[in-house]
């Protein structure tokens, strides 16, 4: 049971809190609402307090003068629904005018905003940048999707819907619980070998066929574990990162990974393969290929796949982390790489996506768990992701191994 703070603002889209505050109280979490006085003009107070049980903070109901402190330092996690353009520009602005915008500014917990308005307004490049500078500074935003609005237009702006944003609300709560616990001693002791980077093929002495990946995940996996305690082996592809982890065995094509592999995986506990190794390799040419022809053409021969080996020879007190880097139909191919594998966890990722993935420094993925459970963590750094998968692995092993 956690504390949840909600901040409802002047949109139409504020009949639909009065839903997620249901979803809240159903799941059994403590709820006290928030209120600007354009809020009450969509939705009477009454109703959110006999949904809380709470009194609502609002603009002329303050039971004391200092009642937006009280209500920040009792929150678990804020979630604004709907977050207004006109709320956002102010947040960032740092803009503490009435008694919702105060509470945020003494928040020690994290905020969330739920997006909704008119598709022009949503699309305007200062409601865009205003959203993208939150972002930046760790705000989480569940965007809009997009839909028919109440100003009858088509577009983007909805605001989503209250299972949704109760749904993604509650995983940011549980990934920074997580990610709390394991930075105390979860890994200490624990064995954690970590695939990074890309593999590079060559086809004659001087070409080769490679991928994007900078190594960025696995390395802020490596060393968020080794900050935790545990004995991290990094296994990595060349990138252009320099770390301090003690033990990293470099190696370059993707036989050169699989072999490393094998010299590492049984003394393992955790094994997270974030590498992105070819799936195919060119049969090699033992001098320069010439140019001659407008064509060439290049012979591949299947690579070994190390996360198969890894799924099939797993034993019962290992768990093992795999990634599906897609570009469509995610969901489904994580799926059934989850099962093909035999891996205890997926971390998926939209790849065709320019502002997470390869180089980026942030990133987002949905976990996608052998019991059927799914996680999803919304955009954030590598770092911070990294720190849930980490939770989420170690968790797994100590409930394998009781």
């Amino acid at each position: 049971m956690s504390n949840i703070l909600v901040g409802v603002t002047g949109g139409i889209a504020a009949y639909k809190t009065a839903y997620l505050v249901r979803e809240f109280i159903r799941a059994r979490h403590n709820v006290k609402v928030v209120m600007t006085k354009k809020a009450e003009s969509f939705v009477g107070h009454t109703t959110f307090e006999a949904l809380s049980l709470n009194p609502v903070l609002r603009e002329d109901n303050t039971p004391k003068p200092i009642s937006h402190i009280d209500y920040a330092l009792w929150a678990d996690i804020c979630i604004i629904a709907p977050a207004t353009a006109n709320i956002i520009g102010k947040i960032n602005a740092g803009i503490a005018d009435n008694e919702l915008l105060s509470t945020i500014l003494a928040l020690k917990c994290p905020l969330v905003l739920a997006p909704a308005m008119n598709t022009n307004m949503y699309n305007n490049v200062i409601v865009q940048e205003n959203i993208k500078s939150l972002q930046s500074k760790g705000i989480y935003m569940i965007l809009p999707a997009s839909g028919l609005l109440a100003c009858q237009t088509e577009g983007e702006g909805k605001m989503q819907e209250p299972d949704i944003i109760a749904e993604k609300v509650l995983n940011i709560f549980n990934k920074n619980n997580l990610s709390l616990k394991v930075e105390n001693d979860m890994l200490s002791g624990l064995t954690i070998l970590i695939t990074a980077g890309p593999t590079k093929e060559y086809f004659d002495p001087v070409r080769y066929i490679t991928n994007e990946s900078s190594g960025k995940m696995g390395y802020a996996l490596a060393e968020e574990a080794h900050k935790m305690g545990a004995n991290v082996i990094l296994i990595s592809g060349e990138v252009s990162i320099v770390s301090d982890i003690p033990n990293i065995h470099k190696v370059v094509s993707a036989e050169d990974m699989y072999n490393a592999f094998l010299s590492f995986y049984n003394d393992a506990d955790i094994i997270i393969m974030a590498a992105a190794v070819a799936d195919y390799a060119p049969v090699y040419e033992n001098i320069k290929i010439k140019k001659n022809d407008d064509e060439l053409t290049i012979n591949l021969k299947k690579t070994k796949d190390i996360l198969s080996y890894a799924g099939a020879n797993k034993k019962d007190n290992q768990i093992l982390v795999g990634f599906a880097a897609e570009t469509n139909n995610m969901e489904e191919y994580a799926k059934q790489k989850l099962e093909k594998k035999n891996a205890d966890i997926i971390a998926a990722n939209d790849v065709s996506r320019k502002d997470i993935g390869f180089n980026s420094m942030d990133n987002e993925v949905t976990l996608f768990f052998a019991d059927g459970h799914i996680t999803h963590t919304g955009r954030q750094s590598k770092q911070d992701i990294a720190k849930i998968i980490l939770a989420e692995s170690a968790i797994l092993h100590s409930e394998k191994n009781q």
